[in-house]
């Protein structure tokens, strides 16, 4: 098997957990699902060949210089607080190398340096949370999604903060080398091979804003424990003693989300954890869940999730080893 050289590109200001997340990933896929130095080779650059200091404080001692670095299989950028003033030069390395990579990645803010460089263009991507909008107001030619933790578009494949860079290394190992060397990884890092990459950033809890009112608060709280309810705008309203119309803009207007979006992503979520965690019956989850039959639930998830319940348990339900 031809090993696929990963280059991660260094610079001032990167964030250190971009960087050795998914790092350990492909790592792992050289010692725990092949043999070393068959599956992928691992190399870091910077501008000059120079150490770089991390957001963190840490100091990375790079493989090369970017002039000097191996033509790689896959480019990962990371990001970092060095992405929000980066040196003209990384973006002009990165503007005549990264069409020559077979496989483009960004983690976190790592696509606003790709975005700078011209390589995201016409393509649908993702990035952390808080800088969505940026990205997309900066470069308009860019279709950014702000809701799942990777997307990948033809040989682009772009992530979330942080951890989020995990969860798409991980995807790429099982694209590359199979579903078992990717399980065996994900153990040995002790993490789970579960997360799709459609997956929201964020838990509807934490993706709504809370409400500054108590009684809307007292709202969110009892939709959170109380999925299988009816959660009708009706009913909400008269829990927090406003009519209907009152509550519905209120609502909106303190949590950033209309009460009957925040209701079916609740229910989404409760769900998709039950589905992930235990071994209900797919009825069973659909009543207490909210959906009351199904099939309701069938084309929530295939309307949000791209799969229906049964095939998403079977990709992502925890199988728990020692």
């Amino acid at each position: 098997m031809a090993y696929r050289t990963v280059l991660v590109v260094l610079f001032d200001g990167v964030q250190s957990l971009d960087v050795t997340g998914p790092v350990e990933v492909f790592t792992g896929a050289d010692t725990h699902a092949g043999e070393p130095g068959e599956t992928y080779r691992i190399r870091t650059a910077s501008l000059d060949g120079a150490p770089v200091r991390t957001s963190s404080g840490l100091t990375l001692v790079p493989d090369h210089a970017l002039d000097q670095a191996p033509a790689p299989h896959t480019l990962l950028v990371p990001g970092g607080r060095g992405t929000r003033g980066p040196d003209p030069r990384v973006i002009d390395w990165l503007r005549e190398h990264g069409p020559r990579a077979d496989r483009l990645v960004s983690v976190c803010t790592g696509a606003i340096l790709l975005a700078e460089a011209g390589l995201l263009d016409g393509r649908r991507v993702t990035t952390h949370w808080a800088y969505c909008d940026r990205l997309a107001r900066d470069h308009p030619a860019i279709e950014v999604d702000p809701d799942p933790i990777y997307v990948r578009d033809g040989h682009v494949a772009t992530s979330a903060g942080v951890t989020a860079g995990i969860d798409l290394a991980l995807a790429l190992v099982e694209e590359d080398l199979g579903r078992d060397a990717a399980l065996s990884v994900a153990r040995y890092l002790v993490v789970f091979l579960r997360r799709p990459g459609n997956q929201a950033q964020f838990s509807a809890q934490l993706s709504a804003q809370t409400a500054r009112r108590e009684p809307l608060r007292e709202v969110q709280h009892w939709i959170t424990e109380h999925p299988g309810d009816d959660l009708c705008v009706e009913s909400l309203a008269a829990r927090a003693r406003l009519s209907p119309r009152h509550f519905a803009r209120a609502f909106q207007s303190e949590t950033g989300m209309t009460p009957g979006r925040y209701v079916d992503t609740v229910r989404l979520e409760h769900a998709r954890r039950l589905l992930e965690d235990t071994t209900d019956g797919i009825e069973q989850i659909a009543r207490v869940s909210g959906y009351g039959t199904p099939e309701a639930m069938r084309r929530a998830f295939i309307r949000t999730l791209g799969a229906p319940p049964a095939e998403y348990r079977r990709r992502f339900h925890t199988t728990r080893t020692s």
